[in-house]
């Protein structure tokens, strides 16, 4: 099992920059798939990224390409997520999770990653404002 904390979030202007991390404690950092998802006012909770058990890969939603980077540390069990160029509309709860197995490259392919309910664990959030 693994206990997620994130941290790192708060108030910024658009066009302005936060850098979150999800603190990990369990099991081997290494053998976790980590995500980022965000829950806005009234939606549903939403991918952000995800980042696979090497660190080789990444994908992100398309509403963030380009200016969020995925990265984890798998020596201090630390997963960061850096913004960059916040708009209004990133602002959110942003949730770390955990998966505790690889996903397969047909499940890479379907997307499997962006779903919600494939990932075990996850952290309380953190709240991420963005002011136009």
């Amino acid at each position: 099992q693994v206990q997620l904390v994130e941290s790192g979030g708060g108030l910024v202007q658009a066009g302005g920059s936060l850098r979150l991390s999800c603190a990990a404690s369990g099991r081997a950092f290494s053998n976790y798939v980590m995500g980022w998802f965000r829950q806005a006012p009234g939606k549903e909770r939403e991918f952000v990224a995800r980042i696979n058990l090497s660190g080789e890969r990444t994908d992100y939603a398309d509403s963030v390409k380009g200016r969020f980077t995925i990265s984890k540390d798998n020596a201090k069990n630390v997963v960061y997520l850096q913004m960059n160029i916040l708009k209004s509309e990133d602002t959110a709860v942003y949730y770390c999770a955990a998966r505790d197995s690889g996903f397969t490259y047909s499940d890479s392919l379907r997307g499997d990653y962006a779903r919600a309910d494939k990932y075990n664990y996850w952290g309380q959030g953190t709240q991420v404002t963005v002011s136009s």
